[in-house]
């Protein structure tokens, strides 16, 4: 602690009656970093690690369309419905105390997903890993607003948003190399590979945690204010009745309870709105404060991370379905087709911050027209050489698109938090990533089901390349939106 000063309050009695942090020099090291972004990395690589696996899980429980549509939304869901609380609770009882409990809650959720006997254990374990992930996610970008200053701090959310892009495409090529090695076979048999993706977890949980008690400094708000009940309650039943039947309508026939929820929705919507507005107006601080609304930088770079989260996790979906799928490649293959999108993506990644330093904001647009030139590249490719499709004949687009990529989350996530104050950084950071999760699924729920269900009438190539227009359009309004955002990059 000896580059932060603490400064406390003392009662008559001498003891402590609160404390503030201020820090006005770095104070998270290199080793803190570290551990906090392979916090940050491990909820994200889960969301996607089971693209891959699930024909495999399918095979061997018997999970059927309904259930394998609930191992991932259910994680999707308890993940985007709990992060904004997961950020007030770090403000309150201190980020680095959340941080380990989550971390822990995460490694044994995971032991439990890996260990599970049947289809619905293992989608109540994994809704319980998503809270768990909900916990812990928000304390990092908490924990780098608070402890980090100046250069260093940009360079952190540089690194924050690197290793969420990574963490993205490297779930899906390590679920691919573990379903197909099956380290864990001669424990588990045939079903060592998907358990493996889930297991895996455990010793980096169990290294975290250790790193984490050395490393990571304590930070919680100066001004805790307590938890919004109306509001969470709220926010969750707004995020549930979107993003549930949208995940699962498909699987599940469309029955009337989801068009019931999206019914609901914009009535939740509204209501959470009129409530937060209201605690506002009372002098009380709603889950999430209008003035972090009124920030020009976060608003603004939120509207981007929408389009460009749809289109990725829809993206990420889709792929793995079809390559496995449509062209019979096994998980290892699929996973390793998106290894040159992961190459790129780190490059641009690396390159990013110097950029910014140079161009502002217009990196990001920049990095839109690189992704569109990629996607634009596989469509001609999909067209040309399916069904012969290999791993060379995709590298030249899944590069192309990963450069693109890779120039904009780090720097979205960058000016998304630029001018939020250090004692709303929890919010701050929880508000952000929620808004990635909710629209990793929902782009997810929105690009597969369109993709599957043109797959009976057109066939898997028609379907793909029709998919992949719809993403184009993500891109490029993310591209067009990105015109709007402030030049210069605090």
């Amino acid at each position: 602690m000896s580059e932060s000063r603490v400064l406390t309050t003392t009662s008559s009695t001498g003891s402590t009656a609160g404390a503030r942090y201020d820090h006005p020099s770095p104070v998270l090291g290199a080793l803190g970093l570290f551990t906090v972004l392979l916090g940050a990395a491990l909820p994200l690589i889960d969301f996607f690690i089971v693209n891959v696996a699930l024909p495999t899980i399918d095979h061997d429980l018997a999970a059927g369309p309904a259930l394998l549509e609930l191992v991932v939304a259910g994680y999707g869901l308890s993940y985007a419905v709990l992060l904004v609380l997961g950020g007030r609770l770090g403000d309150m009882a201190g980020r680095r105390r959340l941080f380990l409990a989550g971390m822990a809650a995460f490694g044994l959720t995971s032991l439990a997903c890996g260990l599970a006997p049947d289809a619905w254990t293992l989608v109540g374990a994994r809704v319980a890993q998503g809270a768990a992930a909900a916990l812990m996610l928000p304390q990092v970008l908490a924990t780098i607003q608070s402890a980090t200053a100046g250069h260093r701090r940009a360079r952190a959310m540089s690194l924050y948003g690197a290793t969420a892009g990574l963490s993205m495409v490297a779930g899906q090529i390590l679920g691919g190399v573990l379903v197909s090695a099956a380290p864990l076979a001669s424990v588990f048999g045939e079903s060592a590979g998907w358990r493996s993706v889930f297991l895996v977890n455990v010793p980096v949980a169990a290294v975290g945690l250790v790193l984490a008690a050395r490393s990571v400094p304590e930070t919680r708000s100066d001004r805790p204010a307590p938890v919004d009940v109306p509001g969470t309650v709220l926010l969750a039943v707004s995020l549930v009745t979107l993003l549930a039947p949208l995940t699962e309508g498909r699987a599940a026939g469309w029955p009337l309870w989801t068009w019931v929820s999206l019914g609901l929705f914009p009535f939740a919507a509204y209501a959470f709105c009129r409530v937060e507005l209201r605690a506002d107006a009372l002098g009380r601080v709603p889950l999430v404060p209008p003035s972090l609304l009124r920030l020009r930088s976060l608003r603004r770079g939120l509207a981007l991370v929408v389009p460009f989260s749809i289109a990725f996790g829809g993206f990420m979906f889709v792929i793995a379905v079809a390559l496995q799928q449509g062209l019979a490649m096994g998980p290892a293959s699929a996973g390793l087709s998106l290894a040159p999108m992961a190459a790129a993506f780190f490059a641009a990644s690396l390159a990013g911050p110097r950029l910014v330093r140079r161009f502002g904001s217009r990196v990001v647009t920049a990095g839109g027209l690189i992704q569109t030139v990629g996607v634009v590249l596989l469509v001609a490719t999909v067209w040309r050489a399916w069904p012969d499709l290999g791993l060379l004949g995709l590298l030249p687009a899944m590069a192309v698109a990963g450069f693109g990529q890779g120039l904009q989350l780090p720097v979205l996530f960058r000016i998304v938090l630029s001018d939020v104050p250090a004692d709303r950084a929890g919010v701050g950071g929880g508000v952000m990533t929620t808004t990635q999760q909710a629209s990793l699924a929902l782009g997810v729920a929105t690009l597969g089901t369109l993709f599957l269900a043109l797959v009976p009438g057109s066939g898997m190539r028609d379907a793909l390349i029709v998919t992949l227009l719809a993403q184009l359009s993500a891109v490029v309004l993310t591209t067009l939106l990105s015109l709007r955002l402030p030049r210069a990059i605090g």
